[in-house]
């Protein structure tokens, strides 16, 4: 990352949290070259990137100002769902999601997949083609149970980035992070247990929990901070929950990075109450800021947190390589591991290992970090341009996933239907939690190429929901 990129992050989140008020002026070129020990063309580069951001504006002779303009939407509000255990339902739902193609002219607006059709990824298709052609055939055979050793080390260097230290050998590769949650759940929990989930949560670790025969306790969570320590410790004191499972950073749906001192406290309250954390972190590598936000594995000196991870949010889907750092629970995990889909597939291993390697993995993800910050932003603007005044809207902090909540008269699953006439699919609230709440919200995907026809697809939701308001 660039010293002006660095300089825009910090002085865009100082706007958008406020400190820097709508109009007012922002400090002079002279005075932040002192400040950050920066030249002054960095200072320039860095108020340019921000007025690309329409964040800042300039004004002939009088400097920078925070762009009046720039008005951002209320966030979501903190739901309150029931603290008790609850049986987890909304399967139907997630498999409509789950399992409509790729169609011709269809804008998938649902799906969490990322952008991949950017040039920074061609290194990585060049080595896929060159590990197929290796003269001793490795990438047709079973490799180690517990992954590649070239990945595994690797990773583990990737790691280092979330204050994560850690031997390759204590990482085990995995069938994407779906496969990495199961594990983890399945090496901390038994049918029949309590899970603590934060709430709006990824609807597949929810649906890995119902399918294992386990019960959720969803938890409040705040769009900004994260989940509720105060209301995970009352469940703590109620409820015999074995394990706690979280997307602590660049979280889906609401994109928020939970502040470290409040990672500290949900760990420390772990321990108190001598259960796992089941750590989300596949979008951790995507956050907007530098550096990226600690794990909470970086701070778990007694291995209770399981680290689960991918290359399916930065690099692409269908390779389906993740990882889980399991901590003390390794040996349980690479038992599930076996009985589940046993070794890997070599040969994206093998690729993306080399992809790491040669430095193009970094290069690759501080493309798409810009990229998914300005189409947030973009996203923003043409949700409240379209849809109804008053509907919540949040600040992702990295990844590509937009949170919306609407009018509590709208049903999205309802507004979904709808929308197959115009060929746009969104995610549907309700899937985003263990009882079937935010039936008024959806998440939207903005990865992909901001074009005409993905403005047009966001212009006919607004439109729908325009309609059902009107019929309600």
């Amino acid at each position: 990352m660039t010293r002006y990129d660095h300089l825009a992050i910090v002085l865009g989140q100082r706007i958008e949290q406020g400190l820097y008020p709508s109009g007012e002026r922002l400090p002079s070129v002279r005075a932040l070259s002192s400040e950050h020990g920066v030249s002054i063309s960095t200072v320039q580069q860095a108020y340019r990137v921000l007025e690309d951001r329409q964040l800042v504006e300039a004004r002939p002779k009088s400097g920078y100002f925070v762009s009046a303009k720039k008005m951002l939407p209320a966030l979501p509000a903190v739901c309150r769902p029931a603290q008790r255990p609850v049986e987890i339902s909304q399967w139907d739902q997630v498999l409509d999601l789950v399992r409509t193609p790729h169609r011709e002219g269809f804008i998938q607006l649902g799906r969490g997949v990322p952008d991949v059709t950017g040039s920074s990824l061609r290194p990585l298709s060049r080595a896929l083609t060159r590990v197929s052609q290796r003269t001793d055939h490795r990438a047709f055979y079973y490799d180690d149970l517990n992954g590649v050793v070239e990945l595994r080390e690797q990773i583990a260097r990737l790691m280092i980035d979330s204050g994560s230290h850690m031997d390759f050998e204590n990482i085990l590769v995995t069938t994407g992070c779906h496969e990495a949650l199961a594990i983890a759940i399945r090496s901390a929990c038994e049918p029949g247990d309590i899970v603590a989930v934060d709430s709006p949560s990824f609807h597949g670790a929810m649906q890995t929990l119902k399918g294992f025969g386990m019960k959720a306790v969803e938890i409040p969570t705040d769009p900004v901070t994260g989940i509720s320590i105060e209301a995970l410790e009352l469940a703590l004191e109620q409820w015999p929950i074995k394990a706690i499972q979280l997307t602590p950073s660049c979280n889906n749906p609401l994109g928020y990075n939970m502040p470290d001192e409040r990672k500290k406290a949900l760990l420390r309250l772990a321990q108190c109450y001598d259960i796992a954390i089941i750590e989300d972190d596949v979008y951790g590598d995507l956050a907007y800021q530098y550096p990226r936000p600690a794990t909470i594995t970086s701070f778990d000196d007694d291995g209770r947190v399981m680290l689960c991870s991918s290359f399916s949010k930065t690099l692409a889907p269908g390779l389906r390589i993740g990882w889980i750092a399991p901590g003390r629970y390794l040996d349980r995990a690479i038992h599930m591991k076996y009985i589940g889909t046993g070794a890997t597939a070599t040969q994206p291993q093998l690729a993306i290992a080399d992809f790491i390697k040669q430095g193009h993995y970094l290069q690759h993800i501080r493309r798409m970090r810009a990229q998914y910050q300005r189409h947030r932003d973009i996203m923003t603007d043409w949700v409240m341009k379209y849809f109804p005044h008053g509907s919540r809207v949040s600040r992702p902090q990295g990844g590509f996933l937009l949170w919306v909540e609407l009018d509590e008269k709208i049903d999205t699953q309802r507004l979904n239907r709808n929308l197959e006439k115009h060929k746009v699919q969104i995610a549907i609230g309700s899937i985003f939690s263990a009882s079937g709440k935010y039936r008024n919200c959806l998440r939207i995907n903005y990865a992909h190429p901001l074009t005409k026809d993905v403005e047009h697809a966001v212009a006919k939701i607004g439109e729908e929901i325009h309609i059902l308001m009107e019929d309600s």
